[in-house]
């Protein structure tokens, strides 16, 4: 195996691990890395007080995954978590970093999905266990010494788990874990109720605290545009159109999506290469080298790729896709603005990517302000500039270079020069619109994505959160619980549950109903009582279900 040095190397790290991590793209650790890793590989109970966004994943599962025996076929460390998405994150995570370490298995654990598959990888061997509280107190009601072998303990994002109304459930999995674990606390903030878990159930922590590390650079200009996910291409292609560029690396999730806007921008003339996992050392530096030198424009990467990149002459971001964390936004916004430079960043937002861009916001403590697309009036305008621009310099001297050829021209063509210049002119714009009229036919304005709202009176409909139901199938009844489309939640998640934790066939579950702020579900009226008293305490994505007859008006 290849030896790494440096970075990664440096903190005594299984060299397997180091690779795994180089081969993610990331080269050095962050501060909360470099400092909470050397106590978690010393054994030491710890507590971080880091924000989302500053690599805390990485922080605790590069060493506890040094502490893993693979030949040891059971539950060897316990991450909690406080929603579904963030333990199949951290589970990802895992599985990344643990990439050639064969015989290491990682199971996500979480309401609203089978417990057979879950209760199934645990037993065949899996030594990780990331799990929301909740459904993680479910198997332990099924087998209280589930997590006897547990010796390695996280708790992510604390302060949220509690917010979530985690406590009594956190309790149970302390009772049932071994007395002489290793215990870290990540939390963001540390409020009464954090240190006092901390007190009753960490051995003289170790205290990390990393501030917010992502105050962003004040002269990155930053700004957002609200677009659907299916219209990026033309929003892009517009965008480019009046934005006053040098050079610009244009971010996106996919190797297939770096070859699709590429090709897209080469079709319309653009100087532009893809940067993706792909693609050869030696290539990615000839990019790099023709992006610096000017023969090319733009780069369309992905983060993995672009990490490390240091071109000067970027003015713009465009983040076509959004990054996954505010970290990533961090490094991308991060490659304009160099050498003392102003630089704008640009991110596209769909519907679905509002809060990631709130989250964003919070993290680096900076507004990204909203913009609208350009109208099809602007681009006309930014055209007709760039040619101004290209004609200037060619004015001076002009005449005694080109005179005599334009009156023979004039001659042969028999016109006059007025004819002339709007006939090269055309030549020399061939493929591009100069007249609004046309350019608003060839090219629609792609309209923001809409922000979404509840109708108002009088437009002629009901708001969405009263239209009526559906009529019930005979024998079912319709019941009611206060997860809706806000929680994350899915018509999957909520059968899953009902399924596993009510004894239900699959058929006597009728139509599921997922709105913004609650859900509604037919249920068989024969026996309800019975059934709504076996899912009291049933969880999805780490909330309640509490379900309840519903009483239509």
């Amino acid at each position: 195996m290849t030896q790494v040095s440096g970075g990664f190397a440096e903190l005594d790290l299984l060299p397997s691990i180091v690779a795994a991590v180089h081969a993610t793209g990331y080269e050095e650790p962050s501060p909360i890395q470099a400092q909470a890793i050397p106590v978690i590989l010393a054994g030491h109970d710890m507590i971080g007080q880091a924000q989302t966004g500053t690599g805390k994943t990485a922080a605790f599962a590069l060493p506890i995954l040094c502490r893993i025996d693979p030949d040891r076929k059971e539950p060897q460390a316990l991450v909690l978590a406080p929603t579904r998405e963030l333990a199949l994150q951290v589970a990802t995570a895992f599985e990344t970093y643990a990439a050639q370490m064969p015989g290491v298995r990682v199971v996500a654990i979480y309401g609203g999905a089978p417990m057979g598959p879950q209760l199934k990888a645990i037993r065949q061997g899996a030594q990780i266990i990331v799990a929301t509280p909740g459904r993680l107190c479910d198997h332990l009601r099924r087998d209280e010494h589930l997590l006897s072998t547990v010796h390695h303990l996280v708790l992510d994002e604390a302060d949220e788990m509690l917010k979530l109304g985690f406590m009594e459930d956190l309790e149970v999995i302390f009772n049932a874990m071994p007395e002489s674990r290793q215990t870290v606390l990540f939390s963001a903030t540390l409020p009464a109720s954090i240190r006092a878990i901390a007190e009753r159930h960490l051995h003289e922590p170790k205290h990390i605290r990393i501030a917010a590390k992502t105050q962003t650079v004040a002269r990155i200009d930053q700004a957002h545009l609200m677009i659907h996910a299916d219209q990026k291409i033309p929003a892009v292609l517009r965008l480019l159109e009046v934005e006053d560029f040098d050079a610009l690396i244009a971010f996106v999730r996919t190797k297939q999506a770096t070859l699709d806007l590429t090709s897209a921008l080469e079709a319309k003339g653009y100087k532009v290469a893809a940067l993706n996992g792909d693609i050869a050392q030696n290539q990615r530096e000839r990019v790099i080298e023709s992006l610096k030198d000017g023969r090319l424009d733009i780069v369309v990467a992905t983060d993995v790729a672009a990490r490390g990149l240091d071109v000067p002459r970027i003015t713009h971001v465009l983040n076509v896709d959004m990054p996954y964390d505010p970290e990533s936004y961090v490094h991308r916004i991060g490659r304009t603005g160099r050498a003392g430079r102003e630089g704008r960043a640009l991110l596209l937002v769909t519907p679905r990517e509002r809060r990631m861009l709130q989250v964003i916001e919070r993290v680096t403590n900076q507004k990204v302000a909203e913009v609208r697309l350009p109208t099809a009036q602007q681009v006309l305008e930014a055209r007709i500039r760039k040619l101004t621009a290209s004609l200037q310099p060619l004015l001076e001297g002009s005449e005694a270079s080109h005179g005599e050829l334009l009156d023979r021209l004039l001659t042969d063509l028999g016109c006059e020069p007025r004819q002339l210049a709007a006939a090269l002119l055309a030549k020399l714009t061939q493929g591009q619109t100069l007249d609004l009229e046309q350019l608003e036919r060839e090219t629609p304005l792609v309209p923001s994505a809409p922000r979404e709202r509840a109708p108002r009176s009088g437009e002629g409909r009901e708001p969405r959160e009263r239209r009526a139901p559906p009529p019930l199938a005979e024998g079912r009844v319709r019941c009611r619980t206060a997860l809706g489309a806000r929680d994350g939640i899915a018509a999957r998640n909520l059968l899953g549950a009902i399924l596993n934790e009510g004894g239900l066939a699959r058929e006597a579950i009728g139509r599921i109903q997922i709105r913004e702020t609650f859900s509604l579900i037919e249920l068989p009226e024969e026996g309800l009582d019975r059934l709504l008293g076996r899912l009291k305490d049933t969880r999805v994505a780490g909330k309640a279900l509490k379900l309840r007859r519903y009483r239509e008006d």
